[in-house]
């Protein structure tokens, strides 16, 4: 078999095998489960029994994902559905819309550009830094993990253009063997393509490709249909019912002579071997079905145009139009497909109840389209706004099934960190002792622009600055919950111990990207430690040197959320008001138009849920509202009514419009 080949492929002889730790994943948020079926749940889990099935949206990047899914979906996804990054550098940028002002009359409403943020450009340097190469063995890597993961009967669809796509055939005859290809689909997905015009010397490109591999012989099928052109219909089916329903006419006798076993008689007049029975074609004349244009010609079959499914499916699909700005599917999401495509594949390829993988989330269309088909599904991305806008558009559906939104936490950094930063030396000792100094370097880098002093022997707090402890979060991964518990307790072994030693429990908290359920959830367990924690944002200008050189490097510490809690007391119940009365986001990635455009803090918030009676174990999204391109459905107040008195903690979490997002717990007495 021809093999391609490419830099990174082989190393001593063998091939690069993909990363296999199997990481336990972190639930940090479930949707849309009523009171009755989270008390359930945690009865089961309690009793060591299996919970119920929960979709899953999975906050992380795909080479961590996909291994920690394995040993519970290892042969156990029956459908697949990839569209991994093209040739360009804007993938992981998306719209952002500012709302309109909600005291003002006129339409306020404007949009502006995100750019990826540090983790989302480490990971396209990873798939892109040499170009094809690395972009090969990322897509390798990655399809030998969904092999392992497809089930017997399944099938994947690679979503593809021009770029890299005959490299991935290649790639893709390899890993699942030439046999197992099954189609080619050409998707012609515009009319027209804006990159040629007067003196380009090259034909519009307005198709993209979708390779289509089984695990099996035995792999899922349910033919779907096209409709017929117009022109087929006015050529063959040429008559018509007093009630206008269309028809052809087609042949109802069959093959005689010996050995066919069709029946010979006489009916109407003429004397045939037919296609039914007598008995069948008498019922046919009686529904008006048959029919004999004129005295001793044979009769027919009237076909009706109405009941037939149409054209097979060929693999040149022009019938899907791309999202358009006006469409109700429309979330200004760059690389967002239509679900009419998703609805095809999913149809053509899965059964009621199967297991539909996507780990380029993107917009959500999969997932969306799996939820709507009665399909489980498991969805994941490593951009946070693909999490949020998929977590939204899931909501958007009436009777959306609960999911979780789960990360992989603490456990990918550590992952992360191991594969990008390998040892040279060969001693165990010295690979160790050279990863520690990899680290030391870069957060001696951040301490120095933060301008704090470094300092040794802790492992989670790094730097001191005017009396406070500083950790530097890794570049890598986000700060997560469990890594401030652990900061919290390692803190008061040093207060007071010394000159370099904070004299107060203080921690400034440095991270690029910090986890969903953190900000407000984690002050107030460090409170509870006696623990005084600032939250700040590494900004992307450190990547600059420019920016270092000139100084111009700020630090802006997290959002901040206020929120207004009445209760009132009512025949046999007690009913909570909740009201969000400020939002401060610092966001230092803005830009300064965008922060002059917003002129009431609630413009900030895209999206804010509430957990009604917060348990310590997961985020429950128990109510939500959210921006919609209606706009009409937001509101920055709401309500409970609870039944049972007692002592409750209501769990607040706000979703700005970049889709970053802040929590806020407030203890309340219901009598």
């Amino acid at each position: 078999m021809t093999e391609l080949i490419w830099e990174g492929k082989y190393q001593d002889g063998k091939k690069t095998a993909p990363v296999r730790i199997a990481l336990p994943f972190q639930t940090i948020e479930t949707v849309n489960e009523s009171a009755a079926d989270r008390a359930r749940n945690l009865d089961l889990f309690a009793g060591g029994r299996e919970t119920d099935w929960r979709n899953r949206l999975i906050w992380g990047d795909k080479k961590y994902v996909l291994p920690s899914l394995l040993p519970e979906f290892a042969g156990k996804v029956n459908l697949i559905y990839i569209d991994p990054p093209f040739d360009t550098g804007a993938d992981f940028s998306f719209t952002a819309t500012i709302p309109d002002h909600p005291d003002t009359e006129e339409d306020e409403t404007t949009s502006f550009v995100k750019q990826p943020s540090i983790i989302e450009q480490k990971a396209y340097r990873d798939t892109w830094g040499r170009g094809l190469d690395s972009y090969l063995q990322w897509f390798y890597e990655t399809t030998v993990l969904l092999r392992d993961l497809l089930a017997e009967d399944g099938s994947i669809y690679v979503h593809l253009d021009w770029h890299v796509s005959y490299y991935v055939k290649a790639l893709m005859d390899e890993v699942f063997g030439a046999d197992k290809f099954l189609n080619e689909i050409v998707w012609k997905r515009q009319s027209a393509k804006s990159d040629i015009g007067q003196g380009s010397r090259h034909m519009g490109r307005i198709h993209e490709s979708l390779f289509v591999y089984t695990k099996s012989e035995n792999y899922a099928w349910n033919m779907q249909y096209t409709e017929y052109d117009q022109s087929y219909v006015d050529a063959f089916y040429r008559f018509k019912d007093s009630d206008g329903r269309r028809y052809r006419l087609s042949d109802t006798t069959a093959p005689g002579k010996a050995g066919k076993g069709n029946p010979y008689y006489e009916f109407l007049g003429i004397t045939r071997y037919w296609r039914f029975s007598q008995k069948r074609m008498q019922e046919l004349y009686e529904q008006g079905r048959i029919v004999q244009t004129a005295p001793g010609t044979v009769p027919q079959q009237k076909r009706y145009l109405d009941e037939m499914p149409g054209v097979p499916l060929q693999d040149l699909w022009l019938d899907i139009k791309p999202v358009q700005f006006h469409s109700k599917e429309m979330l200004e999401y760059a690389t967002q497909k239509p679900e009419a495509l998703l609805e095809r594949i999913i149809k053509l390829s899965s059964n009621d109840g199967d297991l539909v993988l996507d780990c380029f989330c993107g917009s959500g269309t999969t997932a969306s389209v799996a939820e709507k088909l009665k399909r489980k599904w498991i969805t994941c991305d490593l951009g946070r706004f693909a999490i949020h806008t998929t977590r939204k558009r899931l909501l958007a559906i009436p009777h959306v099934k609960p999911f979780v939104v789960q990360n992989l936490g603490k456990y990918e950094r550590q992952a992360w960190q191991a594969a990008e930063f390998p040892s040279q030396n060969h001693a165990e000792d010295q690979r160790e002792r050279d990863v520690r100094d990899r680290e030391a370097r870069y957060r001696k880098f951040i301490l120095e622009l933060y301008h704090a002093e470094p300092v040794s022997g802790h492992t989670w707090l790094h730097g001191l600055k005017s009396g406070r402890m500083v950790h530097v979060g890794a570049v890598d991964a986000p700060v997560t919950l469990s890594d401030v518990k652990a900061m919290a307790a390692e803190i008061w072994r040093s207060v007071g111990k010394g000159k370099d030693s904070p004299q107060e429990a203080g921690i400034d908290v440095l991270g690029w990207e910090f986890a969903f359920e953190l900000n407000e959830l984690a002050r107030q367990i460090a409170a509870e430690a006696r623990v005084d924690l600032r939250f700040k944002k590494i900004p992307r200008e450190v990547l600059e040197k420019r920016a270092v050189e000139q100084g111009d490097i700020h630090f802006f510490e997290l959002a901040a959320l206020a929120v207004e809690i009445k209760t009132q007391k009512k025949a046999n119940a007690a009913v909570a008001k909740l009201k969000l009365k400020d939002f401060i986001p610092p966001h230092d990635d803005v830009p300064q138009d965008v922060h002059k455009a917003i002129t009431h803090w609630s413009q900030w918030i895209d999206y804010w849920a509430v957990d009604w009676n917060y348990q310590g174990d997961t985020f429950h999204n128990e109510w939500q509202t959210f921006r919609t391109r209606k706009g009409n459905d937001f509101v920055l107040e709401t309500s409970r009514v609870y039944e049972k008195p007692g002592a409750y903690n209501i769990v607040i979490k706000v979703i700005d419009i970049l889709g970053n997002d802040t929590t806020k717990t407030v203890a309340v007495e219901m009598e």
